[in-house]
């Protein structure tokens, strides 16, 4: 027997929701508990032509449901994003500056005295920050910040 609380728990879209709920119940042969649904419960509905098909017709519903609910909540999440950005918000992590002595260890780095370990090392950022401080300018993008 599977114990769940919302039928969206068992997939992240209609047809995963359904597929999810026909292998457990028809392949498997477990007992479905839907907490908060308890047409869906499955225990006692094995007998009955009339109550697999409520409880197949309100799956269907509420899959249905969960899905335009999760579309929803993405189309609101995509425009809250937007609007954020349109009113200047960056997002992540701040990129770290580059320090003073950057210019000097970059051209001690490109002339071969400093591998990028220590390059990194010395300007006491990661060496994945140095190199992409070495590709931007290399790309002419020049200062990150």
């Amino acid at each position: 027997m599977v114990v769940i609380k919302s039928i969206d728990r068992l997939g992240r879209n209609y047809d995963e929701i359904l597929e999810q709920w026909r292998l457990l119940t028809k392949c498997r042969g477990v007992a479905i508990v839907v907490l908060d649904m308890p047409l869906l419960d499955t225990r006692n509905n094995r007998e009955g032509i009339t109550s697999v098909f409520l409880a197949d017709l309100v799956l269907q519903l509420l899959s249905y449901v969960a899905q335009v609910e999760r579309e929803n909540i993405r189309q609101r999440q995509a425009e809250g994003i937007a609007a954020a950005r349109a009113r200047g918000v960056r997002f992540g992590r701040p990129r770290l500056s580059r320090p003073g002595s950057y210019e000097a260890t970059r051209q001690d780095y490109l002339a071969g005295r400093l591998t990028k370990r220590d390059a990194a090392a010395l300007l006491e950022v990661s060496e994945s920050t140095f190199g992409r401080w070495i590709r931007a300018d290399r790309l002419g993008e020049g200062v990150i910040e």
